[in-house]
């Protein structure tokens, strides 16, 4: 029985044709008519690749049908689906009521066979092979080579009837088989399948034909152990489905011996040809075959007389006849006559009698080996080319952009005889000059030959030599051979030229390379040659030449032309390049990450080329990367290709050498799922296997490039070939070391374990305990690692990386399923693969906190990379997307802080106003206990605390909880920020709690003085009543001069009744002796002997001056190296000064306040004394400290005792009886005159009691609004703003004595600074005004309210009334009790009067006071303000003013409590007076170049014996000085110390340094740039 032959071409009815109607229902009719399928396309992730599911929709099948392909599965032939049609909707339904019903349909039994409607697997391939590009025709022909299924010869189009040769698509294939000639040497033939010239036996037949002449093939081709389809025959699934438009098609496969006589079927390499269909019908495609073939075996039923098709003379193919000698309509005579014209013999012709197949198929067998013995005719397919052309058959190859691709690619490499000598001729740029540049560039930050030598000259002449590289890399004019390869990657047929380029360079290096290979190999086998080895390895490495040399070179002449000056021709004209390579990657093409030869990465030209990718594809640039790693040659490349049908370059011969990226689209349908654009691949060159693992610094190169891909990927496959322990556990100990440098960057990698070979269905239960063990030797080498990498507190493998047991380990059988060269691919690896894929894809989906962009990576590669160089890979800050993470970290901090502290500065406010009110008629509360009120207050004060500090702490929560922003970078400081709130919350409760205390305090104080003063008023207001009744009594008319002279004499009688006594004023000095006593006296009893030795009142009264307690001619600091005594007296004479400023600033504010001393004010001043002596840069002597506090105390207690007489002397009651006097006079003359006093009293009411009130308040408020709108400003957003600011100014200004200033007294030059800043902002009145405005009209609004609502109650006395509106106000406005008890006093206004008039004069606050604040300076204002904003922006970006041992740089650190410092921006140690005690000069050396060389230390702290720089943090634990990550990053301080050498040096009393030549040659421009990279200002 015969395949089924083609229907009629156009179906009845229409003008359709078959071939346009099976596109239709294929979905591939756009493709066949206007855009070709691409690799790209079918490539691209989408929600299929997820899922099994054919669905009801035709157009899935051929997708399902590439998608196994791709995977190389070879069940990809048996495609069908369900039909969703109208009719068959209800299927279910009619099973359902089938079941329930007597009557049963058999017919439709019979007929449902049929429901899955099934396409031809033959259709589908024609049909995908006529609608793809040429690439993906490629692809799909090496996908079916790999699993042994027959490939299109001549490709047949039903509606043109013309063939094509598949010459193109066939072009990728590349076969290896063992040939008789080489069994005994056990070597093998390798190449390009499409040049082996090899002996071709077509299959055909004629008319009608019972025997299946594809399953006949199937079986010759096969052994008795194992069977294999490689052609499509009925018996197949989907097989016996009519064929609609393959009629015609020519299909070829090959058998290719293994060199083994019991297992070889044929021992000689042929190629077995198959035409479907009958060759009556395609006589073209016949007559092909018999002109290529060495035999042509014709299957028959039927012979007629006169065949002449089989009697054509121009063919030069022996013909064989094969018969059934069963059919009916067989004729032995006609039979006869034609094996007479052919002149056939016997062996010619052979017949299927009765007997069993195997019989048949041995005979076939038999002949055919008998032809191969002495074959007719060997022809390559590229040969047959020739003979297509004259039948008329089209080639697929004579495309223009094909020929004109291959033309390219052949100019370039026909030449090429020697390709050591053509890379060193023509190829110059990537060869020693590279290999020099990259040592340098490694020894630049290494340091290993420095020896005793300066560090900062070495480096400058370090420099000078890779600028000499780079010239002599300019100096190469670019080849004739570059200059071709660029031209031609920029035309539209660079596709085809690259591919040509590919095949060309990989046939030219097997027929080179391969004795040598064969000789690498032999010496691997035995581990003793390592010196043989490495030479052979280094010669194929030399010898090697694939398409990534041209591009490598392409990026070193890119490279080199960045040293141009940017006028320079030559540079201009290649800007264009990383352009066109960033085209390239996303049409498919890799790009090189590593040279795996130079062990390094052209930075810059990545860099370049992902900028313009990024271009290219930008709003749409995230991604997610995957990366393998494991020993090479375990199948990497091999699992990648498979499981996402990419094709990354490899050098003929060779390993993937380095690593390659490549890019794959995610399609619109599952971007919502993986949360990005692209995925990136990376394949990576193999970690050496154990026994290799001693060549050269193998080890450290495998480390080196481990860290790196870890570090870039979302999600990294570990590969093993089977459980070889030795080898796993060399290479977890190189994955555990890159997962736990990764870790230190806040990137936590997700892994999967890929163990291949392993083929057994229940390997994963039976590899439980295994895996346990595996975790076991994970968790034991992440001890190791992390006690290498001194982070020892990870104890498991899993704190370092997300890693599960169970899911995390995947066990793949073996590729092929057989022995190969003819083995298929195994089905289980294909499966298994595609579950590993759906597994990564669900694990990329989970990384919540990744997908980077494009740009994003490329920083991730720059900084990665500069790490790796550094041999230092726990690094920190100089990455910038993890110092933009801690920038937004620091910023979003603040932010709360200010709301935080806002939200207490008035709370506070509002408390100490209700404090002030208690016991008057503004009075908040019916509490009469003031302590008991404070209890109540101090109760509320820590509920608000709590509140916001929990506000806070869900605030930092939610912040690392979110995917954007990298926050899963700066995870390492969640505990620092965390232990920086709840410091916040203690020190502002303390501060709160020390406010109330004080304020009740003073308030308590004034309580009798208050009770007093209204008992004296009330004796006043009496007898001023009876006066105004004697005086009536006498009725006559009383001038007002009578009435003064009355009321003085009244007045005075009165005065002499009241008991006044002198108020006491306590001895201020004896309360500060007794505080500064109690902080001083766990300090021993030296500090009690030297404050014994001096009374208080005598100390602060002359300016102070630091006296050494002994004379010795060096004395050693704690940072320096030798400082002379007369610096270090003069350092300790500058922190004193500092510290004094800092101290008078406090107390000048609390005399501005005008209230009484309290304790809690000498207390904070001595505070202060403590925390900056904390933080001195010099041991400090108890002496010292005594005298200092002495002398401060001092000054502060003779000031603090003035300010107390005055409160006093302010609040005495005759004092304020008399200052009451007049107006006291004045009412008592319109009370007797029974005048209206209306007006006049709302006048007095307004001026002495709500305006001062209002004054007040806005002084309060005005200071967080100053901090609020100062902090919209650039500077004062982040720390790293700040610094950034605050040293362009410097540089800006060019004083020598600024930048003295900031480096020696870098408090005092940074609160000078923040003044200036907020006096420059507010130099107009109008900034000001606007907050005075608006606090001014919240306040008139308010006591209009407090009116309107005392109306409303009806009150029945004027004081009632005032008292209503007092009530309302009194958490507002501190109301004067003085000037409200003496406008009480002989108060006869008529209240609704009243009320009218206090609305009438209510206006005029706010003009009298917008007049006051205009007349006042802004200078003047600052004084008065509550919140003093120069302090709280101060605080804000001090930090923690921790400064750096050896260079003086103040730390970076946001919050309060991190434990360690560390500065983005080290200087040179000779700007911190470091200097070498040899010579006297001040040193060039930078911390962050130093603390990896190996010289040495010495100070204080190591009892001045020499320490090694390198192990610093054994001194100075909490200090964090990372190696240098880039040399520009210091040169805005290496400018500032060449500009200033001479002026720094005399300050210093120090010799001038010795400054590197390169430093001679930054300009100013360039030190600003180095400023903007080093706090990444964009």
């Amino acid at each position: 029985m015969e395949e089924n032959s083609g229907a009629d071409l156009r179906k009845a009815g229409t003008d359709e044709t078959d071939l346009e109607s099976l596109l239709e229902d294929l979905g591939l009719k756009k493709q066949y008519h206007r855009e070709k399928l691409s690799l790209s396309k079918i490539l691209q992730i989408n929600e299929k690749t997820m899922t099994d599911d054919l669905g009801t929709c035709k157009s899935n099948v051929p997708l399902y049908f590439l998608k196994k392909l791709m995977m190389v599965n070879v069940t990809a032939r048996a495609v069908k689906y369900v039909a969703c049609d109208s009719e068959d909707s209800n299927i279910e339904t009619k099973c359902d009521d089938a079941s329930e019903s007597a009557d049963y349909n058999f017919e439709d039994l019979s007929d449902s066979q049929n429901d899955a409607e099934v396409f031809n697997p033959l259709d589908i391939i024609t049909a995908l092979f006529l609608c793809s590009d040429g690439f993906v025709q490629q692809e799909l022909a090496l996908k079916m080579s790999m699993c042994q299924f027959s490939v299109p010869l001549l490709l047949p189009n039903c509606d043109t009837k013309q063939s094509t040769l598949m010459l193109w698509a066939m072009r990728d294939i590349v076969k290896k088989y063992r040939p008789p000639d080489l069994s005994a040497s056990k070597g093998y033939k390798e190449e390009r399948i499409v040049l082996s010239e090899l002996p071709m036996i077509s299959f055909v037949r004629l008319g009608e034909c019972s025997l299946s002449k594809s399953e006949i093939l199937n079986k010759l081709l096969s052994n008795s152990q194992q069977y294999h389809d490689a052609f499509v025959h009925h018996n197949m699934e989907c097989g016996d489905r009519p064929r609609k438009i393959s009629d015609g098609l020519t299909e070829i496969t090959w058998y290719l011996p293994c060199g083994n006589k019991n297992m070889d079927i044929f021992s000689e390499p042929v190629a077995i040809a198959n035409l479907r269909g009958d060759i009556a019908s395609h006589e073209t495609q016949f007559s092909f075959l018999c002109q290529t073939s060495a035999a042509v075996f014709v299957f028959f039923d039927h012979l007629e007389p006169e065949c002449k098709l089989l009697t054509n003379k121009n063919h030069k193919a022996k013909i064989f006849l094969v018969g059934n000698q069963q059919s009916k309509s067989f004729n032995p005579d006609v039979l006869k006559k034609i094996a007479s014209a052919l002149k056939l013999t016997k062996h010619n012709i052979i017949w299927k009698k009765k007997t069993k197949d195997v019989d048949f198929v041995e005979c076939l067998r038999t002949t055919v080996n008998s032809i191969l013995t002495n074959p007719a005719m060997k022809m390559s397919i590229e040969q047959m080319a020739d003979i297509a052309n004259k039948l008329g058959i089209s080639i697929d190859e004579d495309s223009p952009e094909c020929q004109a691709g291959r033309k390219s690619a052949d100019a370039i490499t026909a030449v090429i005889e020697d390709t050591f000598k053509f890379k060193e001729k023509q190829l110059p740029l990537q060869g020693q000059i590279w290999k020099e540049l990259t040592f340098l560039e490694k020894e630049e930050v290494r340091l290993r030959k420095v020896g005793s030598e300066n560090i900062e000259i070495y480096k400058s002449n370090l420099k000078k030599k890779k600028e000499e590289q780079r010239r002599k890399q300019n100096s190469h004019s670019m080849s004739d051979f570059m200059s071709c390869f660029i031209s031609a990657i920029s035309s539209k047929e660079r596709g085809y030229f690259l591919k040509w380029m590919r095949m060309n360079l990989e046939n030219l290096s097997r027929q080179k390379l391969s004795s040598l290979r064969e000789l690498y190999k032999e010496k691997c086998k035995n581990s003793e040659n390592k010196n043989d080895i490495k030479e052979i390895d280094q010669q194929l490495s030399s010898s090697s030449l694939g398409v990534e040399h041209f591009f490598r070179e392409m990026g070193q002449i890119y490279e080199a032309s960045l040293y141009l000056p940017e006028t320079d021709l030559s540079r201009q004209q290649l800007q264009h390049l990383p352009r066109l390579c960033a085209q390239l990657l996303l049409d498919g093409f890799p790009l090189e990450l590593v040279d795996g030869d130079a062990s390094n990465i052209p930075l810059r030209w990545v860099s370049d080329v992902l900028s313009q990718l990024n271009d290219l594809v930008s709003p749409k640039n995230k991604i997610l990367v995957v990366t393998v790693l494991g020993v090479q040659s375990t199948g990497k490349s091999t699992l990648l290709n498979t499981m996402f049908g990419v094709q990354f370059a490899v050098s003929s011969g060779r390993c993937t050498r380095g690593a390659f990226m490549l890019l794959i689209k995610v399609s619109e349908d599952i971007k919502k799922d993986l949360n990005c654009d692209f995925m990136v691949i990376i394949d990576t060159e193999g970690l050496k296997s154990p026994e290799l693992a001693q060549l050269d610094n193998s080890h450290k190169h495998d480390n080196e490039l481990a860290t790196l891909v870890v570090g870039l990927s979302d999600v990294t496959i570990i590969n093993f070939a089977m459980e070889n322990s030795t080898e796993m556990k060399d290479i977890l100990q190189i994955v555990v070391h890159a997962f736990l440098r990764m870790k230190e960057v806040g990137k936590k990698p997700k892994c999967q374990f890929v163990h291949q070979n392993v083929s057994d269905v229940s390997a994963h239960e039976k590899n439980l305990r295994d895996r346990k063990l595996l975790l076991e030797q994970l968790n034991e080498m992440t001890q190791a690692a992390a006690k290498m990498e001194k982070k020892e507190e990870n104890k498991n493998f899993t704190d370092v990386m997300e890693y599960n047991p169970d899911t995390g380990n995947c066990y793949i059988p073996g590729l092929w399923n057989g022995n190969p060269p003819m083995a298929p691919v195994n089905v289980g690896y294909s499966e298994t693969v595609y579950e590993l894929k759906k597994n990564i894809i669900q694990l990329l989906g989970k990384c919540e906190s990744t997908s980077n962009n494009i740009l994003e990576f490329r920083e991730w590669i720059n900084s990665l990379w500069t790490a790796v160089k550094h041999e230092n890979f726990i690094f920190s800050f100089r990455n910038s997307l993890v110092a933009d993470a801690y920038m937004r970290l620091c910023t979003e901090y603040n932010k709360w802080e200010w709301e935080f502290k806002k939200v207490m500065y008035t709370w506070v406010t509002s408390a100490e106003t209700r404090i002030s009110n208690f016991a008057t008629i503004a009075a908040k509360t019916e509490i009469s206990n003031l302590r008991e009120y404070i209890t109540e207050l101090k109760s509320e004060a820590s509920t608000e605390l709590i509140k916001w500090e929990t506000i806070m702490l869900d605030n930092l929560n939610e912040y690392f909880e979110q995917t954007e922003g990298h926050v899963y970078l700066v995870e390492g400081y969640r505990e620092e920020f965390l232990n920086s709130i709840k410091s916040l919350r203690r020190q502002t409760e303390s501060s709160v709690f020390n406010q109330l205390t004080a304020a009740a305090d003073i308030k308590q104080g004034m309580e009798e003085l208050d009770k007093i003063t209204d008992t004296y008023i009330q004796k006043i207001e009496t007898a001023v009543c009876a006066l105004i009744g004697e005086c009536r009594k006498k009725k006559v008319k009383i001038t007002d001069r009578q009435l003064d002279e009355s009321f003085n004499k009244m007045w005075a009688e009165t005065l002499d009744t009241l008991p006044f006594s002198a108020q006491q004023t306590s001895n201020i000095f004896t309360s500060v002796s007794h505080q500064l006593q109690t902080n001083l006296s766990h300090k021993g009893s030296r500090a009690c002997e030297l404050l014994s030795e001096r009374s208080l009142q005598d100390c602060g009264l002359e300016p102070f001056t630091y006296k050494p307690k002994e004379q010795k001619e060096y004395i050693q600091s704690k940072l320096s190296g030798w400082i002379p005594w007369t610096d270090l007296v003069k350092t300790k004479q500058e922190i004193a000064e500092s510290i004094i400023s800092a101290c008078n600033d406090c107390v000048n504010d609390k005399i501005m306040r005008r209230t009484n001393y309290h304790d809690t004010y000498i207390q904070e001043i001595l505070h202060i004394i403590d925390e900056r002596l904390g933080k001195a840069d010099v041991d400090t002597d108890i002496e010292f400290e005594v005298s200092l506090k002495q002398h401060i105390c001092g000054f502060a207690a003779r000031k603090f005792q003035k300010m107390h007489e005055n409160f006093i002397q302010e609040n005495d009651p005759y004092r304020r009886l008399e200052k009451n006097k007049d107006k006291f006079c004045a009412d008592f003359k319109d009370v007797f005159n029974e005048r209206d006093q209306c007006q006049k009293k709302a006048e007095e009411f307004i001026n002495y009691c709500l305006k001062p009130a209002v004054e007040n308040f806005v002084y309060r408020s005005l200071g967080r609004d100053i901090v609020d709108k100062m902090l919209m400003r650039e500077e004062f957003s982040t720390w790293m703003s700040f610094q950034y600011y605050i040293l362009l100014n410097l540089i800006s200004k060019s004083k020598f004595e600024s930048f003295h200033s900031y480096i020696c007294f870098y408090k005092d030059y940074v609160k000078s600074w923040v003044s200036d800043r907020i006096k420059e902002s507010f130099s107009s009145d109008s900034a000001l005004c606007e907050f005075e405005d608006r606090h001014l009209q919240s306040c008139i609004d308010r006591i209009n309210a407090a009116i309107k609502k005392a109306k409303a109650e009806k009150t029945d006395s004027l004081k009632t009334f005032v008292e209503h509106i007092c009530n309302d106000l009194g958490d507002k406005l501190v109301i004067s009790r003085d000037a409200l008890d003496s406008f009480m006093v002989l108060n006869n206004a008529d209240q609704d009067q009243f009320a009218h008039w206090l609305n009438e004069c209510l206006g005029g606050i706010s003009e009298a006071l917008r007049n006051k604040f205009r007349d006042i300076t802004f200078e003047t204002k600052l004084t008065h303000l509550h919140v003093k904003p120069q302090n709280e922006l101060f605080n804000r970006v001090i930090g923690c003013s921790k400064q750096c041992p050896f260079c003086k740089i103040p730390c970076d650190a946001g919050g309060e409590a991190h434990t360690v410092h560390f500065a983005s921006l080290h200087r040179p140690q000779g700007l911190g007076q470091y200097r070498w005690d040899h010579s006297q000069t001040l040193s060039t050396d930078i911390c962050y170049s130093a603390v990896i060389r190996d010289m040495n230390f010495k100070c204080s702290v190591t009892n001045n014996e020499r320490h090694p720089y390198k192990y610093y943090r054994t001194i100075f634990p909490d200090w964090d000085i990372r190696p240098d990550v880039s040399l520009e990053a210091s040169d805005y301080w290496k400018y500032v110390m060449n500009k200033y050498n001479k002026e720094f040096a005399k300050a210093y009393n120090a010799l001038p340094a010795d400054i590197p030549d390169s430093w001679k040659k930054i300009t100013k421009q360039q030190a600003k740039e180095s400023l903007k990279e080093s706090f990444h200002i964009k």
